[in-house]
């Protein structure tokens, strides 16, 4: 047999006799190195489990540290055992307890044999790497590391900030130059032998064991010393998360698995009972002599990773609450909101749903209740149309309106007399539409019975509002899709921006608006903001109506609308 095993093992020490058994099964050696913390009950089981296998043996144990020194010294104590004991193997595969093997060994003997000069090893550069997490690169190798990140953060921290704030730097071996990768590796035995038998050996093993994570630069660099023929990867599959922790397979990767064509997988579940039961049943030989792919798969990991740290579009879930203005979308689809319609025309929602294929609303932020589509209590996703439910956070039951109904485009009315909470939340939403015609709040004031001093003080409390609200839509941070109107433009003419609106709103419609919803009879409006004026209270946004009957001007233009974005 020309390959033969390093098992690193430290926990769940019955899946790793498994895996033991059925690569000696298949005539190769394995030579395994237990953490020294596991209990000796654990330890003589796992002996006991693989007794019966003369080309299973256990190197010297070690209590290994993540990150520290100690890796490397159960390594090299495990691959001189192999070398000593094992003439015939000519490769040397590193691999942990978590691992399993996915194709039948003798197709990895295969594919060794056909490049027997090869060292199949991730080796690279500092400057060639993004996928180091901690903020240190090339310093790992410069400073010097004492105490374990891990059990002792706050002395790791304090003595790095020491050396850097004092300027110390370590001095790098004569000939090294520092590379990085995976710590799971297939070497031949030139390669380890050479690293394993210099000379020189002492002077790396004391430089590195001052390395930050010197199980991930050790062999790595050393092998650039002697390797006639390096492939800088892993024959192991191994994936990493956004934080530099490792993916966990679980048996519904088992067609995962099996389309990376790779050789070797870790991080496996220890209780995935249908991976470890098909990858080491009895197969035929030479299935496959597809060469290892894992980049088949990297993009399943690339989408988990974005989903994992993005999440999807106006989602927010408690697993991953977003800090504000980080979140992925603030909504999850693009909705309108129509300011000042429902007071000047009547029935306008039931104008507008006849128009576009959208679910429109009443007032969804009125004082009394959510009005719901169809006067429903009860809208998607359970939400109530309870005001104090909704104002204790009026963001969230927004989105959640427009997430339950994805698919259907939500339209609803709004006015100054309306929670006024969710202004900068939908100014700033790319997927608002927001259509304002100003000053329509006066026209339910104009047609109340209340006494005219309420009235003033009312309409002097609502323009302030909508003074405030058209301030945030004029802003250099809005996002929102903006048109506003004054009342009396859009008076004079609101066919065109109607039909703009409906435009907007279902762009593959071809139809043209022929009736303009039933505009409330404005008879009396112009003398109505005089009296205003007269009362001492200066209406700012309705536009130029007149005193006389007919509140529409008679000249020939046509008012337009501005867009804000």
């Amino acid at each position: 047999m020309s390959i033969g095993f390093i098992m690193m093992c430290h926990t769940a020490l019955d899946r790793a006799a498994q895996v033991a058994r059925f690569w000696a099964t298949n005539g190769a050696p394995v030579v395994i190195h237990v953490d020294k913390r596991v209990p000796d009950r654990e330890f003589n089981g796992l002996r006991a489990a693989v007794a019966d296998f003369d080309t299973i043996s256990f190197s010297r144990r070690y209590k290994c540290d993540w990150g520290t020194w100690s890796l490397v010294a159960a390594a090299q104590a495990a691959s001189e055992q192999m070398l000593a004991r094992h003439a015939e193997v000519r490769h040397v595969f590193l691999a942990s307890g978590a691992c399993l093997p996915l194709r039948p060994v003798q197709e990895l003997v295969d594919y060794l044999d056909a490049r027997p000069y090869t060292d199949f090893i991730e080796s690279v550069t500092t400057a060639e790497v993004d996928w180091t997490v901690g903020g240190i690169d090339m310093e790992r190798f410069t400073l010097r590391f004492p105490f374990s990140w891990k059990k002792q953060r706050r002395l790791f921290d304090r003595y790095v900030h020491l050396q850097r704030r004092l300027g110390l730097k370590r001095k790098i071996p004569a000939g090294l130059v520092p590379h990085l990768g995976s710590q799971w590796w297939c070497l031949t035995r030139q390669t380890l032998s050479a690293i394993l038998q210099d000379p020189e050996r002492p002077t790396y093993d004391r430089y590195f064991k001052k390395v930050w994570i010197p199980d991930e630069s050790y062999f790595q660099t050393l092998a650039r010393l002697y390797a006639t023929s390096i492939e800088s990867r892993s024959l192991t599959l191994s994936k990493f998360d956004f934080q530099g922790k490792p993916h966990i397979f679980y048996d519904d990767h088992l067609q995962l698995l099996r389309r990376s064509d790779c050789f070797v997988a870790r991080k496996i579940w220890p209780r995935a009972e249908r991976l470890y039961a098909t990858f080491l049943s009895a197969r035929q030989e030479a299935e496959s002599t597809a060469e290892p792919n894992p980049a088949k798969i990297d993009r399943l990991f690339a989408k988990a990773v974005e989903r994992r740290t993005k999440g999807r579009p106006g989602l927010y879930m408690q697993s991953r609450f977003p800090l504000l203005d980080r979140e992925n979308g603030k909504t999850s689809a693009p909705y309108s909101i129509f300011q000042g319609f429902s007071d000047l025309f009547e029935n306008f929602d039931g104008w507008l749903s006849k128009y576009v294929g959208a679910r429109v609303h009443g007032h969804l932020f009125a004082p009394g209740r959510a009005e719901f589509a169809g006067g429903e209590t009860m809208f998607n996703g359970c939400l109530s149309d309870s005001a104090k439910l909704r104002d204790y956070n009026p963001r969230a039951f927004l989105t959640n309106v427009i997430w339950n109904s994805r698919g259907e485009r939500q339209c609803f009315m709004f006015s100054p007399r309306d929670t006024q909470d969710i202004n900068w939340f939908t100014a700033t939403d790319p997927n608002a539409q927001i259509s304002v015609i100003s000053g329509a709040w006066a026209v339910p004031l104009f047609r109340s019975n209340e006494n005219f001093a309420t009235i003033r003080a009312e309409a002097a409390r609502l323009q302030q509002l909508e003074l405030n609200h058209l301030s945030i839509l004029r802003s250099m941070y809005v996002k929102a899709r903006v048109r506003i109107w004054n009342m009396a433009d859009f008076v004079e003419n609101p066919m065109e921006p109607l039909q703009t609106i409906i435009d907007e709103i279902s762009p593959r419609a071809t139809r043209r608006l022929t009736e303009a919803p039933q505009m409330v009879d404005l008879t009396g409006f112009g003398q109505f903001l005089q009296n205003l004026k007269n009362q001492g209270m200066q209406p700012r946004l309705m536009g130029d109506f007149p005193v006389g009957g007919d509140p529409r001007p008679n000249a020939s233009r046509r008012g337009r609308p501005y867009l804000v974005k």
